[in-house]
């Protein structure tokens, strides 16, 4: 944090999610520790980098700083700029029923996931157990005793 101490447009800081920050961690999507967000405070996305300073270092000194916004226009593409004005021509009502919209598709997005991984783990958990039991069943229907026969027939001895 204080390789950007005192920066005029970055700004690198440290939440406690376990005290008083808890409210802004849980309005962000924190859900496990550390995690680390970057970009416009209202709508962080997720650090998927290196952990390591030298990598942190690299991807804030490329990364950080002023991006396209409607407080930076002058950053945008013209796609950008068209998306922009759109959402500014709506009302306050119409561009909130449009972010719940969007947010409940992340919902669900998250819920089907994690519904699809449980049948996963269902369906591993299910394997598992029918390749344990096979094997089971194959030891139990004397395959040790084949190999201690095949192995005492004619003194061959098998290579370890």
């Amino acid at each position: 944090m204080a390789e950007f101490d005192g920066s005029a447009d970055r700004l690198v800081g440290d939440v406690d999610c376990t005290a008083a920050g808890k409210p802004l961690c849980d309005s962000n999507g924190v859900q496990g520790f550390p995690t680390i967000k970057f970009g416009d405070p209202n709508n962080l996305e997720d650090y998927q980098g290196g952990r390591d300073f030298d990598a942190l270092k690299k991807f804030a000194d490329e990364s950080l700083g002023p991006s396209c916004g409607p407080s930076n226009l002058d950053l945008c593409d013209d796609d950008q700029k068209k998306e922009i004005e759109k959402y500014t021509s709506m009302s306050a009502d119409e561009l909130d029923a449009a972010i719940k919209a969007a947010e409940g598709g992340l919902t669900e997005a998250e819920e089907t996931f994690k519904t699809e991984v449980e049948q996963l783990q269902k369906t591993y958990e299910g394997l598992m157990k029918a390749k344990d039991d096979a094997i089971a069943k194959i030891k139990a229907s004397g395959l040790g005793m084949m190999k201690s026969v095949k192995a005492s027939a004619g003194g061959a001895k098998e290579e370890l």
